[in-house]
């Protein structure tokens, strides 16, 4: 499909889905180098990250863990910068490195927010991995390790990104018709 509709607002594909797999594989790879020697605890953010996690995690031959936690910062098609911890962390952290999964980081408050959270379970290092990065909105100065694709300031959706709970099953990422 390469428009789709979404609570009466008009997509068109924006990043195919086989573009982003290259991506993902790239990621996986550089990661599976990174990390050769460490066991790494990969933290998804819900809901966004979970098909990326997926994908990605298929992808690593390292030996890891997943793990999930649930942050919000969304309403609708801008973000409410406020962040809200929905599900807390299970594992023990404390000297292990943690590798944040995240769909996108846009104006960067989630990710610095749960920066500031895991930092007190005392973590030997803490890397970042987002599919989908936006500078433009970027107002936080949190380091991003490793990023799939660049994306300007517009509303996405699909694999995994969401319009008010709809879109997440769109295999391409589609960006908003204004």
């Amino acid at each position: 499909m390469s428009q789709v509709t979404v609570h009466n607002k008009n997509f068109e594909v924006y990043i195919a889905h086989t573009a982003i797999e290259e991506a993902i594989s790239t990621m996986a790879a550089k990661m599976n180098a990174d990390f050769k020697d460490k066991k790494p605890l990969f933290l998804a953010v819900l809901n966004g990250s979970f098909i990326f996690a997926a994908d990605l995690f298929k992808k690593l031959t390292i030996e890891c863990e997943i793990s999930f936690v649930k942050l919000a910062s969304y309403e609708g098609t801008q973000s409410t910068e406020k962040v809200k911890k929905l599900i807390g962390l299970n594992e023990e952290i404390k000297g292990r490195t943690v590798v944040i999964l995240e769909d996108i980081v846009d104006t960067g408050i989630t990710i610095n927010e749960m920066m500031a959270q895991l930092m007190e379970f005392e973590p030997a290092e803490i890397k970042i991995a987002t599919l989908l990065f936006k500078p433009a909105a970027y107002i936080k100065r949190v380091h991003l390790d490793y990023i799939g694709f660049e994306v300007p300031k517009v509303f996405l959706l699909g694999y995994g990104l969401d319009f008010d709970g709809l879109g997440r099953n769109l295999t391409d990422i589609y960006k908003i018709i204004e």
